[in-house]
C-alpha cells in the first residue's frame, strides 16, 4: 500500500484494506464457488461484496452511483486496489470526516461510517479467510481496535437470522482464540 495512503485519520482503514488484501491474493478461481461463513454468500458474491462496499462507500461520500458487476471477472485484485484507493481518497477528501451521511440504514459521522466500512471489510477478510482455509489471525492489533468499536456499536437488534440481520448471535469464543476471531464471534460466526 502506498505510504500516501496511511495517513492518521484513514490508518485504521488503510490497515483494513491491507488485512483483506493479503487474504484475497491467496484466492484461487477454482474457490469462487466455496461456501463462507456467510451462509447465504459464496466466495465469489463475498469478493463482489466487499469490492462493493469500498466501490459505495467512494460513490456515498462522492454523491455518485455505482454499478454493481462482477469483480471476480479479470484481475480481482486490480479491481479491489482500485476501490481501495477511491475509497481512501474520497474519506481522506476535505471535510469529509466533518460531514454526516443519511446512509440507507440511518445516518452516521464521517469517522463512524469509516470505521464501519473497516469494521466491515476486516471482518469479510475474516470470512474469506476461512472459506478458502487461509488462517484467521489476521491483524491482531486491529481485532482488538475493531472488536471495541463493535462492542459500542452493534446492538441486539441489529442481530438475527443470517441474510435477514446485519449480524448473528454472539458466539462464545474459546479462551485461546485471536483478536480477529473474537471479532467475528462477537458479530455472529462461529470457527
Amino acid at each position: 500500500m502506498d505510504s500516501q495512503l496511511t495517513t492518521a485519520p484513514t490508518r485504521q482503514l488503510t490497515r483494513t484494506f491491507v488485512s483483506t488484501r493479503a487474504v484475497l491474493a491467496a484466492v484461487r478461481p477454482d474457490q469462487f464457488g466455496a461456501q463462507t461463513p456467510c451462509a447465504s454468500w459464496d466466495v465469489r458474491a463475498l469478493i463482489n461484496h466487499f469490492i462493493g462496499t469500498a466501490r459505495w462507500a467512494a460513490a456515498t461520500i462522492g454523491g455518485n452511483d455505482v454499478v454493481a458487476r462482477d469483480h471476480t471477472v479479470g484481475d480481482c485484485l486490480i479491481a479491489y486496489d482500485d476501490s481501495v484507493r477511491d475509497a481512501i481518497a474520497a474519506f481522506e477528501s476535505p471535510g469529509t470526516l466533518e460531514q454526516t451521511f443519511t446512509l440507507p440504514f440511518g445516518e452516521l459521522s464521517g469517522p463512524a461510517f469509516m470505521g464501519m466500512i473497516a469494521g466491515d471489510l476486516f471482518t469479510h477478510g475474516w470470512d474469506l479467510a476461512r472459506a478458502i482455509g487461509h488462517h484467521t489471525d489476521l491483524d491482531p492489533e486491529l481485532a482488538d481496535e475493531l472488536l471495541i468499536q463493535a462492542k459500542a456499536g452493534v446492538t441486539d437488534a441489529m442481530r438475527g437470522p443470517d441474510g435477514v440481520s446485519s449480524f448473528g448471535p454472539i458466539v462464545d469464543a474459546p479462551a485461546d482464540s485471536s483478536p480477529a476471531d473474537r471479532l467475528a464471534a462477537f458479530l455472529g460466526r462461529s470457527k
